[in-house]
């Protein structure tokens, strides 16, 4: 070959490569554009503005008082050890910067109750869970007030944190699937605006109580006493009636709800996989971590900041504090008829919100804190029959300055729920709560708590809080307005997914005796930011065997993975015999039935045949007469294995180590057996001899996928074949069908293993 012709062949090469790529990524671009729905199909978009009352009263008034209460009374303890810090530091006598440290924790403790509370409002009946955690946390604050050291009162915060945490995560979820979604904004607003005002007497109250009692323990009385009505609300918590999951999606979607199924327990992992999936609540994670880093330290740095710059005690800083939530309890009621306005013409727009109201923040706290600065003189305050008082102008400004950030900072962390209520799937808005909880607080909450721990002993209260306000704000509301502009695909995957579920409860409805043993259905997945599998959909019937073939890196062992449990789709479904297992771990689905051999030599060599056979069963190990009955059944199948029992696994032959492999595999006594890879390696006669095994399995009635190199061997065996090329379904139908397909059939001869 000339050089001429050696330089046409690499640019011809290069070019099909670029061609290939570019029609790949043209793919995965349309695919994204094909599940954006109209605007009047998302949930919650398009219809009748709906008045709160009416919202309320189809959703019933007692779940929403509760929830009010005790959402008020964690806003009323959360500011105890705000406002009363330096007295608490004065007690113990530690550091400012410690009891900013414990204060910062003692809120990012929500990090280790978020996941356990979202975990378990996903699982079980939510009004339980709250009377349970609202009584733990009047305990546990009750103890707060009885620590003997900083020590005592950091393990009393723990676990006041951890049990408080579901004021977050369930009683979200709560407030979603019970109230209607054109008043979700302002059915939010109202809670938060509640709580706005109980937190705004907050720092009377407990300054009061610890005026009140007077002598440096008086801080721990405010503890005693708020301790009590937690604990009788976490009572009533019991009687909250269970709403249907999702229940308001459906009718806006679907126009009615979805039959009850039995659930398949949802794993931590595959249900963190998919809410990551989801580029809303992906930008908004990251937006609540840069938050956090200046908002988590901010209040209890500004009750020093007062003490220190304008000598004000428990009762005085309560006053001071006050007024910074007053002004946002006028202005919730219209962010959330704004909010909920907005998202029924322009659900972007709706979370665009969010980020612009966090902006003001990055002006208004240096300003704040300037104050004392720019203001030095005094003013006299004429109370009346109270008499007069000396307040300096500074104060005033920076209670007013004050009292517009917490307004604006307020309003956006108010419609943060509604928000993220849209669009995580119902049966995961428990933990998708917890892992915007999570990052939020361990990122920002515990290392916003450390680093301004260290600045505040460093360089003070004032250049600490004005450089983590000055460099996170900003970049907190930039990931909030980014995040917004992927609503509606978002929104559109929530609608796809509740269409999809509806026409299988339909179909399973109309042909119960034709339920498959197996199905995939509109099932994405990427590694990373390569798109792999393209809304693939097949089905595997009971008793019959399907080959699973395609050309390298077709998608052929991601789709095993997404169907063992191995990974998880970022959209679609699997189901086992009609059930959704999309979230469900590998172990679950083992149980339930699926069991699949790998490729490649799947024995402990230096183990014999029956030790790897002991080995498979160790799920069984409890049981040893079902042990010894399942592995003669496995010699009973393969009588070769049994005559080498005591015959180490790395002594036999290639097929007599995959004849192991497959047997270790039945001893699970699989529905669904998945097989990849069979023919590996192997000699074309030991080959035969297994394909005789896998013939008795089929004709037991056995369902199998087989993944196989080799299109004779796979037609050999398989009833129906499904043909992957670039993550989709190219043929599917009757194995004989497919070898009549030259394209296709060539396709497999040479294309090489894997995939």
């Amino acid at each position: 070959m000339t050089d001429d012709e050696q330089q046409h062949r690499a640019a011809s090469l290069t070019a099909a490569v670029l061609d290939e790529e570019a029609a790949r990524q043209a793919a995965q671009a349309k695919r994204s554009d094909d599940v954006i729905f109209a605007d009047d199909l998302l949930p919650g978009v398009g219809g009748e503005e709906m008045p709160l009352k009416e919202g309320l009263r189809k959703g019933g008034f007692f779940t929403f008082i509760v929830l009010l209460i005790l959402n008020s009374l964690d806003e009323l303890e959360q500011s105890a050890i705000t406002i009363l810090g330096p007295d608490i530091a004065e007690t113990f006598d530690v550091s400012d910067g410690t009891i900013t440290f414990i204060s910062t924790a003692s809120v990012a403790f929500f990090v280790l109750g978020a996941g356990p509370m979202g975990w378990l409002a996903d699982r079980m009946r939510r009004g339980p869970i709250v009377g349970f955690a609202s009584l733990a946390f009047g305990v546990f604050a009750f103890l707060s007030g009885a620590a003997v050291n900083a020590f005592n009162l950091f393990v009393a915060r723990f676990f006041t944190g951890i049990s408080k945490a579901n004021t977050i995560t369930v009683h979200s979820t709560l407030l979603a699937d019970t109230y209607p979604i054109a008043t979700r904004g302002r059915m939010y607003a109202t809670n938060q605006g509640v709580g706005r005002i109980f937190s705004a007497a907050s720092p009377i109250l407990v300054g009061g109580i610890a005026a009140i009692a007077g002598g440096a323990a008086g801080w721990r009385w405010a503890y005693f006493v708020l301790g009590v009505p937690v604990a009788v609300m976490g009572l009533l918590a019991f009687f909250i009636p269970e709403p249907e999951r999702g229940q308001w999606e459906k009718k806006d979607v679907l126009g009615a709800g979805l039959e009850a199924r039995e659930e398949v327990p949802i794993s931590v992992e595959a249900a963190f996989a998919r809410i990551w999936r989801i580029d809303t609540i992906r930008y908004m994670t990251l937006a609540m971590v840069a938050i956090g880093f200046a908002l988590f330290p901010a209040q209890s740095i500004q009750s020093f900041f007062l003490e220190e710059e304008f000598g004000l005690d428990a009762l005085e800083r309560g006053f001071a504090v006050a007024p910074s939530g007053v002004l946002l309890i006028f202005f919730l009621p219209w962010v959330g008829r704004k909010f909920d306005r907005t998202f029924r013409t322009n659900p972007d727009g709706a979370m665009k919100i969010l980020g612009l109201l966090l902006l003001p923040s990055t002006l208004l706290v240096p300003l704040q804190y300037a104050m004392p600065s720019l203001l030095e003189n005094r003013a006299v305050f004429d109370f009346g029959p109270l008499g007069t008082a000396t307040i300096p102008w500074a104060l005033l400004a920076f209670v007013v300055v004050g009292a517009f950030n917490m307004t604006f900072l307020g309003a956006s962390f108010a419609m943060i729920q509604p928000s993220i209520q849209s669009v995580v799937p119902y049966r995961l808005r428990g933990m998708g709560t917890a892992i915007i909880t999570f990052f939020m607080f361990a990122g920002g909450g515990i290392a916003g708590g450390l680093i301004s721990a260290f600045l505040q002993d460093a360089v003070g209260e004032r250049p600490t809080i004005i450089a983590l306000t000055m460099l996170f704000m900003p970049l907190g509301g930039f990931f909030m307005v980014q995040g917004s502009r992927r609503m509606r695909r978002d929104l559109s995957l929530v609608v796809s997914e509740l269409r999809e579920e509806q026409d299988e409860q339909r179909r399973q409805a109309d042909d119960p005796d034709n339920i498959p043993a197996i199905q995939v259905n509109q099932v994405d997945f990427s590694y990373g930011q390569v798109q792999v599998l393209f809304d693939l959909s097949f089905e595997v019937r009971k008793g019959e065997t399907l080959a699973l073939l395609g050309t390298n890196g077709a998608g052929k062992s991601t789709i095993l993975n997404v169907i063992t449990g191995l990974v998880t789709p970022e959209r679609g479904v699997v189901r086992l015999d009609g059930r959704t297992i999309t979230f469900a771990t590998p172990e679950v689905r083992g149980k339930l039935g699926i069991e699949m051999l790998p490729g490649g030599r799947g024995v402990f060599p230096s183990m014999t045949v029956r030790e790897n056979l002991e080995m498979g069963a160790f799920r069984y190990r409890r049981d040893k007469a079902a042990v010894e009955r399942r592995i003669a059944k496995v010699f009973g199948l393969f009588p070769a294995l049994a005559e080498h029992q005591a015959t180490r696994a790395g002594d036999l032959s290639g097929g007599q180590q995959q004849m192991l492999a497959l047997g270790r595999v039945m001893l699970h006594e699989p529905d669904v057996l998945i097989i990849d890879e069979l023919s590996l390696g192997l000699a074309p006669t030991v080959v035969q001899d297994l394909l005789s095994h896998i013939d008795t399995l089929r004709a037991a009635g056995q369902t199998m996928i087989v993944v196989e190199q080799s299109l004779n061997v796979a037609l050999a065996i398989a009833d129906r074949a499904v043909f992957l090329e670039k993550g989709q379904v190219r043929f599917e139908g009757p194995a004989h069908e497919l070898a009549e397909r030259d394209d296709l059939a060539r396709a497999v001869f040479l294309g090489s293993e894997g995939g």
